[in-house]
């Protein structure tokens, strides 16, 4: 176990330094100098990669948020494009094919891990990913360090292999649920001390997400890019092109407004799914909804997609351990229309903030549409401030990071309270 002794140090969330080079990734070249010793708690997070996405956000977040306590904050993974970022927040980034699930792979990465624990004397593993917490689980137990993990979402456990495979994420002697859904998904489907569970909802950047902040050149450039027509209500639905995230539910709900003039936005990449792209496609013209439904693929520049936005629907027909997308359109005072289930009821209180609609009920969220497209200003108005006021209470990054920081000095103080246990009992 790493010493005792670091868990006395206390950091201050404060400004994040910026390192003056480049940080090394490779595992043999980011042990200090001889004679420099490592002081502060060191925290190793891990996950497959660090492409797009909301764990890989998250995971940032809380790596600038370790530097920033005056912490050593360490990530491994496979690698991506948000590396560059992450290493602007003072972390260093060691690359490890922790993306595999070849069962060979994930038991060499133990060995990995246990070398980097050793090197780095890391305090604390946080795993964010299946693949990888079962390499980190077995390095974490030989290192005698402590294990964190995040339950992002509910899994697929359609076979009881599947189960036990997934069963890792509730092994952490701290399980960070991101919503109250989850954690009581967790309680119903796997063995673990309820004790253990904290839920620390997902934030968001509230200062990028912030209405006031987003010019109107921008929001014109992105207007002009889609080619939308001016006085045509738009629908957003944010997130990536794949079966569950509802699309298909959304295109025929408009297909069921008739030829009402609305344009429907989805934003998001098909992330190689070419077969689903062109079956929505397909879809919007059998519905006859062609000319209503625009595929613009990914977005560089999200607030000004929400700025765009008369509402924004997440049509999800799985659980959404979170929902990120209604968090930020909240933040940009759009109200959300979404499924019913999952995390949803925790953030989108119905008719205040948005409305709640039955999964996969197309007539129900036609319904909501109809409705949120004749909604007067002043109705508007109000949806938008109990919007953005729900968002900046409740969900931001820094509540986030706050809550995440206190699980991990929860752990570190145990460490002091046993060392101090101890040595009364060593003295007697």
């Amino acid at each position: 176990m790493a010493p005792l002794g670091r868990a006395n140090i206390e950091g201050s969330m404060g400004t994040i330094s910026l390192p003056n080079e480049s940080m090394k990734t490779e595992l043999d070249r980011i042990t200090p100098p001889a004679g420099e010793a490592n002081t502060l708690p060191t925290v190793l997070q891990v996950l497959p990669s660090l492409e797009t996405g909301g764990v890989e956000r998250g995971t940032v977040d809380i790596a600038a948020a370790i530097s920033a306590a005056g912490w050593r904050s360490l990530v491994a993974s496979s690698g991506g494009s948000m590396v560059h970022e992450l290493e602007r927040t003072g972390a260093t980034h060691i690359e490890l094919p922790l993306h595999s699930k070849n069962p060979f792979v994930i038991r060499r990465n133990v060995s990995r891990l246990r070398s980097l624990i050793e090197r780095e004397n890391v305090d604390i593993l946080h795993a964010r990913s299946r693949a990888p917490a079962h390499s980190a689980l077995a390095a974490a137990r030989q290192a005698n360090i402590r294990f964190v993990t995040t339950f992002h979402a509910t899994y697929n456990f359609s076979m009881p292999l599947k189960r036990r495979y997934n069963s890792v994420m509730a092994r952490g002697e701290r399980v960070i649920a991101i919503s109250n859904a989850l954690r009581d998904h967790i309680i119903k489907n796997y063995t673990v001390n309820q004790d253990r569970i904290r839920v620390i909802h997902r934030g968001i950047d509230l200062e990028r997400f912030d209405p006031t902040k987003v010019s109107a050149e921008r929001v014109i450039q992105l207007s002009r890019q889609w080619r939308l027509p001016d006085g045509v209500p738009v629908i957003l639905l944010p997130g990536r092109l794949t079966g569950w995230k509802g699309q298909s539910v959304l295109i025929e709900a408009l297909a069921r407004l008739g030829h009402q003039q609305v344009r429907c936005l989805l934003v998001g990449s098909d992330q190689g799914r070419t077969g689903y792209r062109r079956s929505l496609e397909e879809l919007s013209r059998r519905h006859d909804v062609e000319s209503v439904v625009h595929i613009v693929g990914e977005c560089r520049d999200m607030p000004a997609a929400y700025m765009l936005a008369d509402a924004v629907v997440s049509a999800s027909t799985d659980p959404e351990g979170f929902g990120r997308i209604m968090v930020e359109a909240q933040a940009m005072g759009r109200p959300v229309l979404a499924s019913d289930h999952g995390a949803s009821g925790e953030i989108v209180q119905n008719g205040v903030t948005g409305w709640l609609f039955p999964p996969g009920d197309v007539r129900m969220l036609s319904e909501r549409i109809a409705h949120v497209i004749r909604l007067d200003e002043d109705y508007r108005h109000r949806i938008a401030e109990e919007a953005i006021r729900n968002a900046r209470e409740n969900f931001g990054k820094e509540r986030m990071c706050a809550d995440t920081i206190g699980v991990y000095r929860e752990l570190l103080d145990e460490d002091v309270a046993t060392a101090g246990a101890f040595a009364k009992f060593a003295a007697a």
